[in-house]
């Protein structure tokens, strides 16, 4: 049976209202609006083993079409991974060690090796994708628990690409990066479709993300903001389909200030989407980049 989310994942208020409802590939979903912080998250949800059935094998069948690399896909990635590099680059001199949580192909880890020549650990439930990661002669787990057991460093680089709105705890995974895993002074960089332009409500997308809710989520997680951006790349030149975010570990300080909620979210859902779709039509190329 599907699981009710009492309580909001970024600030714990049990106010909210229906924010969204809809039917994505035969599964029902439905986003509540926290009427506290103003996170949209998804409710009811798929129970904690539903998800690990759902990844281990439907996931990528769903949203792919394929459980085995399709070219579209990797094209995909590549332009993907290109993008974050450009955006983490200006900012990181060098990495030594690099965990990539859902790390697919393992794209995203063979470019970083590429430029810093680190050493790379990627986590990916879908097996096969984990097995073409591992034929490429990453390191891949299927589970952060797995990598824990297995491998005991520090990374000085964490990244989370298309990761976060898929976690029902998101404060709680961070906050376990960063004291766990990730050197002190190390880089955490997240990449999440973007409320204000993207589809986002998805049976997989527990959370959707804004600018403020995702600055939010990473400042009680303990962590600082060193740069963010919204962009398209690499599915478009024009729509803000995407956030992506670089940070690092913060100050004790910082992992209690208030959380300053976010208003008028509906408001700017309707006009984001008003202007996606004034784009779309006006630019129809520029809008949605071809592979």
């Amino acid at each position: 049976m599907p699981e009710n989310v009492q309580t909001c994942p970024l600030c714990g208020s049990g106010r909210s209202r229906c924010f969204d409802q809809r039917e994505f590939h035969g599964h029902s979903v439905t986003n509540r609006l926290c009427l506290e912080c103003g996170l949209v998250y998804q409710s009811p949800r798929m129970t904690g083993s539903e998800a690990d059935v759902f990844y281990a094998g439907e996931y990528r069948l769903l949203y792919e079409g394929s459980s085995a690399p399709t070219a579209r896909n990797l094209a995909d990635q590549r332009g993907r991974a290109e993008s974050l590099y450009a955006f983490a680059h200006p900012s990181v001199a060098t990495v030594a060690h690099h965990l990539d949580v859902g790390c697919s192909f393992g794209l995203l880890l063979q470019r970083f090796q590429e430029a810093y020549h680190c050493q790379a650990y990627g986590i990916e439930p879908g097996e096969g994708h984990r097995l073409h990661a591992r034929k490429a002669g990453l390191t891949v787990y299927a589970t952060l628990e797995e990598l824990e057991k297995s491998e005991k460093i520090k990374y000085d680089f964490i990244s989370l690409a298309h990761v976060l709105e898929h976690l029902p705890d998101p404060v709680g995974y961070l906050t376990h990066l960063r004291q766990s895993l990730l050197d002190p002074a190390g880089w955490l960089l997240i990449e999440v479709p973007n409320l204000y332009a993207h589809d986002s409500f998805e049976v997989a997308h527990l959370g959707s993300y804004s600018p403020h809710t995702l600055v939010q989520t990473l400042g009680k997680a303990g962590f600082e903001i060193v740069k963010i951006g919204q962009h398209g790349q690499p599915r478009s030149e024009l729509l803000p389909l995407y956030i992506t975010v670089l940070a690092r570990p913060g100050s004790i300080a910082t992992r209690f200030l208030p959380l300053a909620p976010e208003k008028w979210v509906a408001l700017k859902r309707r006009l984001g989407m008003l202007r996606r779709r004034v784009l779309e039509r006006l630019f129809p190329r520029r809008a949605w980049k071809k592979f």
